[in-house]
């Protein structure tokens, strides 16, 4: 999709930034990342030396900040709010986007009250207007807004970054789904098979059909024939018998003397 499509560019922007700021400077490229409206993955800007070097420091907050835009949500923040640098207006939004992508993640019905809950929105009216002008209009979901069952049906959801230990679950999830759709494919091809025997038997039980009507059609071409001559010569010797018959009945003329 588009969105993730554009995710390569300001990565590298920001990669670039933070390798080239130290301590408390790092701070600004952090705020700056977080707020980006097009920026939604922050694992590779996690994974630069100098952001990494925050851990144990008096700046390591700014990690914290950098983590939860990451992989956590607004709940997360609330919970933790007290230990961590207020949030801006753009950083406020954005947590309140990655929010919806998580909860996409792992449920592709989303319920109106749960998403206020998680999105401390207070009516529906806000609710859609935040799902419509916020995320999808940013193209970061798309989905189908349902005021009679008040849930949110999600088509699509733009990718977060995997948490630490879960690409061991993906990759189990995807090996099971492997080998479900080899044990799938295996007994297609079976029917398939199966399909193409009986397909092959029927083409042979039909031939041979074909060929005994033909033979029996013969036989009767044959047996109507030798029948139709056996009439005829029956035919022609009773006439012949008829003619002898009747030149014996019939009166001779005499012959008269030459006079």
């Amino acid at each position: 999709m588009d969105i993730e499509q554009k995710q390569a560019d300001f990565i590298d922007h920001f990669v670039k930034q933070g390798s080239a700021s130290k301590g408390l400077a790092l701070s600004t490229v952090v705020v700056e990342a977080t707020s980006h409206p097009s920026l939604f993955a922050f694992s590779e800007i996690l994974a630069v030396p100098n952001v990494v070097e925050l851990e144990g420091t008096e700046h390591s907050v700014y990690l914290d900040v950098l983590r939860l835009f990451a992989y956590g949500t607004w709940s997360d923040y609330k919970s933790n709010a007290g230990r961590l640098p207020q949030l801006t207006p753009d950083q406020i939004l954005k947590l309140k986007q990655l929010t919806v992508l998580t909860l996409a993640e792992t449920n592709k019905v989303l319920p109106y009250d749960q998403l206020m809950h998680e999105l401390d929105v207070t009516n529906v009216r806000e609710l859609e207007d935040f799902l419509i002008n916020e995320c999808m209009y940013a193209g970061i979901v798309r989905g189908k807004l349902d005021q009679l069952r008040r849930c949110f049906e999600v088509q699509f959801a733009a990718g977060r970054d995997l948490r630490p230990g879960q690409l061991g679950n993906m990759i189990q999830t995807l090996s099971n789904w492997l080998s479900t759709s080899d044990n799938m494919l295996s007994s297609i091809q079976e029917k398939i098979k199966w399909a193409d025997t009986m397909s092959e038997s029927d083409k042979k039980h039909k031939k041979d059909v074909e060929e005994k009507a033909e033979e029996v059609k013969k036989f009767i071409f044959k047996q109507a024939d030798i029948d139709l001559r056996g009439h005829e010569e029956i035919n022609s010797e009773s006439g012949g018998v008829m003619d002898y018959e009747e030149d014996r009945s019939r009166p001779k003329r005499r012959r008269h003397p030459l006079s």
